[in-house]
Order: structure tokens, then C-alpha cells, then sequence
């Protein structure tokens, strides 16, 4: 049987449809089972086990021409199932016109009229994870299965060098101002961390900066700016022997989840009863304490606070991520 599941939205929705990958392998093990993600993701599957392939939608220029260049391909692969986890119209289309046998999404698809089957999707309290699963509940049984990733020998062989005595990593960054600890309470809570231990700051290229910024104000510490440096895996392989990884509500936090890294979240504008948080063993989150009627402020965060204060990160005591070091 040839089974495709679609998730082309970001690396953390991504991370989180592991499961579904993660049980169709324990229920149909023969499965050939393809994975469809946007391009730029495709990174954190090098070596994976259980994948047969990784299709990849480039949605940075042309991205209707290779959408097309994408239908042909899943119609020529003649599916037996494709399991769609997103509630967008492009990868409704690639769904219901794959010419696989099933097809299952959720009802909030614009084209899901035309799925063989549809399951109902509301942010009820439960996991992002739980509600994936609730479309392949048909074929593989209830049950929670954790996300997972796999860092490849040479990942592991990668971040070796650096595990060396006890360290932190600090994931400070985000891609919405409002989800994102502000770079002065990193910088404080820095401070804080013993100077005998490591910190490693983890992001991508474009957080350099931000990352510098929190050493150069941080006082002579054994701090090293990783940003840019190390792939999906190689961080999350990295993540996995931390004393503590600290995160926003963003990717890190899942990737810390697929390993069952240690992981601390810090929860800005967002909170975790949308269903995103996170499912390492050992995990906490943290937020502001008092109740703030502007939170939250939204299901994804924002360029600014909308009330212009700031108050659901600001007001987030330096103690409650101290207590977890």
C-alpha cells in the first residue's frame, strides 16, 4: 500500500504530524509512506526510517506551476490513501483529486466535500497531536503516539564535541514579535545561569543577530551563538543531553518534543490551551501569572501588542525560568 500524508505548513505543525506517520508504520509496517512538505523543511526527515520519500512544495516563487508539477505527480503515484492534515484549498485540491481510494482530511477544508472521509476539527483543549491522530483513528485504533525525529549517527557524531560538561540551550527567537521572550529578559535571565555552564544560543541564520546581542550584554560567560550553524537534526540532537532547553512558543519547542528533550516554554501572547505545547517527560511552561484580559491575544502571534503594552511577556518574572535550571 502507498500512503502520502500532506502537511506543508510550518516546522512546528510538521514536527507535529509525526504521529500519524508514527502509526501508520506501527499498524500498516509494509506501508510505502510519502510525506508531503513545504520546501525547507524537508531537512528534518534526512534519514528517517520510516519514510519512503520526501516531496517537497517550493512556495517561494512559482509556487502555482510547481503545485502542478506536484499534482502530477501524486496522481502518477496512484496512492492508496492520502491523509491531508491541513485546511487549506491548494492541498484540499492535491487531495481529492489524487485518485487515491481514501482520502481523509478535516471538515474545516474548503475542499473536504470531496474527501472520502472528513473528520471535525475545533481547538477543544486537546493536543495538536491528539486531533491529527483523530484522522487515521479509522484505520490504526485511539491511542496517543508522541512525535518523533530521528538525528542520523552523523548528526549525533556532529554535536558531540559540544556536549561537554553541563549546558543549556537558549531557542530566543521567534518569528512573531508577540510569541517571542523579549531579547532584555533573555539577556536577565542569562545572567542568572551559573558561570561554570555552557549556553548554547540555537536559531536559524537570521537570529545572529539577536543571538549576539544577548552575548555582547550578557558579561563574560561561556556563551556560543549556533545560529545558522547547526541543521534541524543536529539541534535537536544537541537538545536531547541539554540540563535545560529554553524555548518561545515556536519550533524549538516541538523539536525538544521529538526527542523528548527536557524543555522549558515560554508562553508570551499564545497559550498552551490551543493545543500546542509541549510533550517532552520533562517539560514545563511558563507565563505571566496574573490573568490579562487581552490574553490571548490570538491563535499565532503578531508584528506588535496589539494593546501596546506588552505585559503578557514583560511581566513574566526571570524566577520562573530560574526555578527550572
Amino acid at each position: 500500500m502507498k500512503i502520502l500524508i500532506i502537511q506543508t505548513a510550518s516546522i512546528g505543525d510538521v514536527i507535529l504530524a509525526t504521529p500519524v506517520l508514527e502509526k501508520l508504520h506501527q499498524y500498516i509496517p509494509e506501508a510505502r509512506i510519502d510525506l508531503l512538505v513545504k520546501k525547507g523543511n524537508e531537512g528534518l526527515f534526512y534519514g528517517h526510517p520510516y519514510l519512503n520519500r520526501v516531496l517537497t512544495w517550493d512556495k517561494s516563487s512559482h509556487a502555482t506551476r510547481n503545485f502542478f508539477r506536484l499534482f502530477r505527480l501524486t496522481r502518477q503515484a496512484k496512492y492508496g490513501l492520502v491523509v491531508n492534515l491541513q485546511r487549506f484549498f491548494k492541498t484540499g485540491f492535491l487531495t481529492a483529486f489524487s485518485g487515491a481510494d481514501t482520502t481523509i482530511g478535516f471538515d474545516k477544508n474548503p475542499m473536504s466535500f470531496f474527501f472520502t472521509k472528513r473528520i471535525g476539527h475545533a481547538l477543544d483543549g486537546i493536543h495538536e497531536t491528539d486531533r491529527n491522530l483523530l484522522l487515521v483513528e479509522g484505520i490504526t485504533g485511539n491511542g496517543r503516539v508522541m512525535p518523533r525525529l530521528y538525528p542520523t549517527a552523523a548528526d549525533l557524531s556532529h554535536v558531540e564535541p559540544y556536549k561537554t560538561g553541563r549546558y543549556y540551550t537558549i531557542s530566543p527567537a521567534s518569528l512573531w514579535f508577540t510569541k517571542q521572550y523579549p531579547v532584555e529578559k533573555w539577556i536577565e535571565f542569562v545572567k542568572e545561569i551559573p558561570v561554570e555552564d555552557t549556553v548554547y544560543l540555537l536559531g536559524a541564520g537570521n537570529d545572529k543577530a539577536l543571538c549576539e546581542e544577548i552575548i555582547s550584554s550578557s558579561g563574560q560567560r561561556p556563551i556560543k551563538n549556533l545560529a545558522g550553524k547547526f541543521t534541524f537534526l543536529q539541534s535537536a540532537a544537541l537538545m536531547q543531553h541539554a540540563r535545560m532547553n529554553f524555548t518561545n512558543d515556536s519550533a524549538p519547542m516541538h523539536l525538544a518534543s521529538a526527542v523528548n528533550a527536557p524543555v522549558t516554554a515560554v508562553y508570551c501572547s499564545t497559550i498552551p490551551g490551543f493545543g500546542f505545547g509541549p510533550l517532552s517527560g520533562n517539560s514545563a511552561v511558563v507565563e505571566v501569572r496574573e490573568q490579562l484580559s487581552c490574553r490571548p491575544c490570538g491563535l499565532h502571534g503578531y508584528r506588535s501588542c496589539p494593546e501596546h503594552h506588552f505585559r503578557c511577556a514583560l511581566d513574566i518574572r526571570i524566577e520562573q525560568l530560574t526555578t527550572r535550571l
